[in-house]
């Protein structure tokens, strides 16, 4: 029986730890464990049976660092032999019915823009690992261990793109449920249901008792079959080696508990051992099993928000699309790309849910730049995107370039229009636009716009695509030209609502073309629209009538509890009334642009202010100060990842254009510190994170890379006199090195802190090792160098 013939419908087993038993084994300190497949071939194959006699459904391969970064010359031999040896184990232990998983771990890089790595690059990256999986035989691909949503996406495009194989995928969320670069479970759910995997779940980082909020909120909100693989617990060091605080009947325990909880996949991950897996199946191989219940929920997601629809009406910014906008286009031919983003950050400061993107103009190559408006948009904002052209092509670019689940505008009841549209949203997910038109164009009745919503589902149904991805537009027609117009639209959202079930959008706007004063029509319909079940509404959030009526609609229906979001807008002094955007025309203080992440624009506010100011004086007023706030921001979990690097890349900016002012003058230095990722070590997404805040924070960094040996780093530190140095692993088979590390400093140079961070390190953990500081993110580390350094 193949995998998916199971899946969902009994229950499944993984395997559990690799590099920790290897270790055992006698994998070394900084080693690589997928040599271990060419170099000890026995013990590989030992492992894997030992999971396969164990009980496990599923043995994932020793392929997790496996890519051409870290093997360029023989990538495809150790993989090939990795899948030979899971399938030799398979054979040894008699267990034909089971199944063998390419495993396919992060790269360890971060990806653009925040990071060095073009995503194309790592779709490549992984594609090629895939097609060597596929051409050997393994049944399924297993992404696991993504802390980024976007390299995730990469890994899971690479998987539907290069094979036919069943693709599963965990991700690791920290004690907040969040991911490195800030998504949510809700957010993360949405994107990977939208790109159709089989099953997604959590893994690593924590133990079972600590997964388990993450793992409710998955059974809250996820559709698919669900994957728990946690660690034994949280390690500690003793006597040199890692361990885990819960044994193999405390974790047999804990996962019985899980697996009342309405998952469906069960196994282990770092310190986990055949001993935990056999235990964990024997208490949980009984239970009942619960099938996956489908949610029929649609969310529209960015990489660390979701937007529901379907409760509280959502409002999306329409402020980015050259109609009727002369400012706009000229941004678009200039390629002027920072004043689009002020408009986005406009909307979103006015309360604006989704942006709508729309960049086409007949002289600009538009798929390109809807590629460069949606990643810069995505670099500096949080709010999900709404991707609106009438170009497949740049329709497809920015689905595939965007992190998330967006939403798109739009598809029509044209044969032609579901047969180009409908195939980009099957595959990379999105919340899609549907126009109540057809060939014969825009019916003048509600019952014909009802019909063509109708046909509209059942087309899209045919491609996979559920009716609540589905949001039907009821077109709202210019009441200059049919005074009757506005009541056919009204009709239209309230038998969508009624009759369908379904969820509805509106061009709010458009009501009033051709008339004065148009604010007044258009506030008053919006009004008329809600009350007949408008789910979205495409309008301008800086216009303060549109606004009003929309706070004060919820607070009117018993949808804003106790007028919370009413008062908190208005409870002060009622805001000055804005009928145009406050972009581009709204001047920035130097520290606002810093906080906004506009490189460029900061830049031109540091010249500016340098004029008047002196360059230390505006670093202690403006710069520091808007590093500050958003770093508490970061640390509120009120900023994510991307917007704490856009930010540091705008003061990195202004603090050039001070240097430049001061040149020949003495310039303060708060310190030289080593960052450096451990022997054995090539990921560097942290330390590289953690080396642009220091900086920025005045602090010279000798960044020694990654895979660096203990010896490189003490002799660095005793040469260049240095007071700190910043550690970073991801795997648990390198934090020894860490540990060596650190006994090396202390036995040469003991005067040196250290501070240290990783995703498979606790407090507890930094402290049996010797270090001085654990850092649980970026700003943990520069809060601890002001210590050092004070």
């Amino acid at each position: 029986m193949s995998f998916l013939d199971r899946l969902g419908r009994e229950w499944l087993f993984f395997d559990g730890g690799t590099g920790t038993i290897l270790q055992e084994n006698g994998l070394k300190a900084g080693e690589l464990p997928e040599i271990w497949n060419l170099t000890h071939p026995e013990d590989i194959i030992a492992l894997h049976q030992g999971y396969f006699e164990a009980g496990s459904d599923v043995v994932v391969t020793n392929t997790f660092g496996a890519n051409a970064l870290k093997y360029p010359d023989n990538l495809r031999e150790i993989v090939e032999a990795a899948i030979a040896h899971a399938k030799e184990a398979r054979r040894r232990a008699g267990r034909e019915d089971a199944y063998v998983a390419l495993d396919l771990g992060p790269t360890g890089k971060l990806l653009q823009p925040m990071g060095d790595l073009p995503f194309e690059k790592a779709v490549e990256l992984f594609g090629e690992v895939v097609r060597i999986g596929a051409s050997a035989g393994v049944d399924l691909v297993m992404i696991e261990t993504m802390s980024d949503s976007y390299e995730a996406k990469a890994a899971v495009l690479a998987a539907k793109e290069n094979c036919d194989l069943p693709v599963c995928i965990t991700m690791i969320f920290d004690d907040k449920g969040k991911l490195l670069t800030g998504g949510t479970v809700d957010s993360t759910v949405a994107l990977l249901e939208g790109l159709r995997v089989d099953a997604l779940g959590v893994n690593c980082g924590l133990g079972p008792e600590q997964m388990v909020p993450i793992i409710r909120r998955l059974t809250e909100v996820c559709s698919l079959p669900i994957i728990v693989n946690p660690n034994a617990g949280l390690p500690r060091s003793e006597g040199g080696r890692t361990v885990f605080d819960v044994d193999a009947d405390k974790f047999a325990a804990l996962m019985a508990q899980i697996a009342e909880m309405g998952v469906h996949v069960l196994g282990g991950c770092c310190g986990t051992t055949p001993a935990h897996i056999r235990q964990m199946i024997a208490a949980c191989a009984d239970k009942p099993f619960q099938p996956p219940v489908r949610k029929h929920r649609a969310v529209v997601s960015s990489f660390s928000q979701a937007v529901e629809i379907g409760g509280r009406t959502v409002i999306i910014g329409e402020r980015i699309n050259p109609t009727g906008k002369s400012k706009f286009k000229a941004a678009l031919r200039e390629d002027n790309i920072e004043y689009i983003l002020s408009e986005g950050l406009a909307q979103e400061d006015s309360g604006a849910h989704i942006l709508d993107v729309n960049v086409g103009l007949p002289e600009i190559d538009e798929p390109v730049m809807m590629e460069r408006v949606v990643t810069r948009l995505q670099s500096v904002l949080a709010l999900p995107l709404q991707i609106d052209t009438s170009n497949m092509a740049a329709m497809e670019r920015g689905m595939r370039l965007y992190n998330g689940k967006p939403m798109v505008n739009s598809v029509s009841g044209k044969r032609e229009s579901m047969e180009a549209v409908f195939p980009l949203v099957r595959k990379y997910g999105g919340v899609v636009v549907g126009l109540a038109l057809d060939e014969d164009g825009i019916p003048e009745t509600a019952e014909g716009r009802v019909a063509i919503a109708k046909r509209i589902y059942e087309t899209a149904a045919q491609y996979g695509i559920p009716r609540e991805d589905i949001v039907i537009d009821g077109l709202a027609m210019t009441i200059s030209s049919d005074s009757r117009s506005a009541l056919v639209t009204l009709e239209t959202l309230r038998r969508i609502r009624d009759e369908l079930h379904g969820s509805t959008i509106l061009g709010v706007s458009n009501i009033s073309f051709g008339l004065p004063q148009r604010e007044i029509i258009n506030a008053n319909f919006f009004t008329m629209a809600l009350q007949n079940g408008l789910s979205c509404a495409i309008i301008n959030p800086n216009a303060e009538a549109m606004m009003r009526a929309y706070r004060a609609f919820l607070a009117l229906s018993a949808q804003d509890e106790q007028c919370a979001g009413f008062i908190a807008a208005y409870g002060n002094q009622p805001p000055a009334a804005m009928t145009q955007s406050a972009g581009q025309d709204s001047a920035m203080t130097l520290a606002e642009c810093i906080e906004r992440g506009l490189r460029e624009r900061a830049t031109e506010a540091t010249a500016a202010a340098l004029r008047e100011t002196e360059p230390l004086a505006l670093v202690n007023s403006e710069l520091i100060p808007a590093l500050d706030r958003v770093g508490k921001g970061f640390e509120a979990g009120t900023l994510f990842l991307p917007q704490l690097l856009m930010s540091a890349e705008a003061a990195k900016a202004a603090f050039e254009v001070v240097k430049d002012a001061m040149r020949g003058a003495p310039q303060e230095q708060k310190g030289k510190i080593i960052l450096a990722t451990v022997k054995g070590d090539i990921h560097d997404i942290g330390k590289n994170i953690v080396k642009v805040l220091l900086e920025n924070y005045g602090y010279q960094v000798l960044d020694l890379g990654k895979d660096v040996a203990p010896e490189v780093i003490v002799d660095t530190a005793i040469e260049q006199q240095v007071r700190l140095v910043g550690l970073s692993a991801l795997m648990t088979t390198t934090v020894v090195s860490m540990e060596d590390t650190i006994r090396l400093l202390r036995e040469k140079k003991p005067d040196t802190k250290v501070v240290v961070g990783g995703a498979v390190l606790t407090k507890d953990y930094a402290e049996s090792i010797g270090a001085d500081r654990y850092a649980r993110d970026a700003m943990a580390t520069v809060h601890y160098a002001d210590e050092v350094f004070a």
